[in-house]
C-alpha cells in the first residue's frame, strides 16, 4: 500500500512539475515573440537577432507541445523547423508570394532567403537549447 501512495504522489509531483514547466515555457514563448517584434521596430538593434529569437520561439514551442521529450531532440527539431522555413523563401509560387504580403506572412515565413538567417537560427537554437540544459539539470527534470 505504501509503495502504492508514494508512486502516486510521484506521479502527482511529476504531473505538477510539467505543468509548471509548460506555463514557464510559455511565457518565455510570448516574452521572445515580443523581443523578436521589438527587434523589427528599432533600428539600432542588428536585423540578426530577430532571426535569433526567430529560433528561440520554435524551441519553446516545441518545449510547449513536447514537454517530455529529451532538449537534443527539440534542438534538432527546431534547427530543422527553421531551415524549412528559410528554405521555403526560395519557393515563390504566387500564392505564397501573397502570403508573404500579410503580416503573418511576413513574421512566420519571412520574405527572401539568407545563408546569414541560416547562421542567426544555428545561433539562437544552441543558445536556448545550452540555457534550457543548464535550467533542466538545475531542477532536476527528467527530459535532459
Amino acid at each position: 500500500m505504501f509503495i502504492f501512495l508514494h508512486c502516486k504522489k510521484r506521479s502527482m509531483t511529476l504531473k505538477l512539475n510539467v505543468s509548471k514547466s509548460r506555463i514557464l515555457y510559455f511565457c518565455l514563448f510570448i516574452l521572445t515573440i515580443f523581443l523578436g517584434i521589438m527587434s523589427r521596430k528599432f533600428s539600432l538593434i542588428p536585423l540578426f537577432i530577430g532571426d535569433l529569437l526567430y529560433a528561440v520561439m520554435i524551441y519553446f514551442l516545441l518545449r510547449i507541445l513536447l514537454i517530455k521529450k529529451k532538449a537534443l531532440l527539440l534542438l534538432l527539431l527546431s534547427i530543422l523547423i527553421c531551415y524549412g522555413i528559410e528554405f521555403l523563401q526560395l519557393y515563390q509560387a504566387e500564392w505564397i508570394i501573397e502570403l508573404r504580403k500579410t503580416l503573418f506572412g511576413r513574421y512566420v515565413l519571412g520574405q527572401q532567403f539568407l545563408w546569414t538567417d541560416i547562421l542567426a537560427y544555428t545561433a539562437g537554437a544552441l543558445i536556448v537549447f545550452m540555457i534550457d540544459k543548464i535550467i533542466l539539470v538545475k531542477t532536476n527534470q527528467k527530459f535532459v
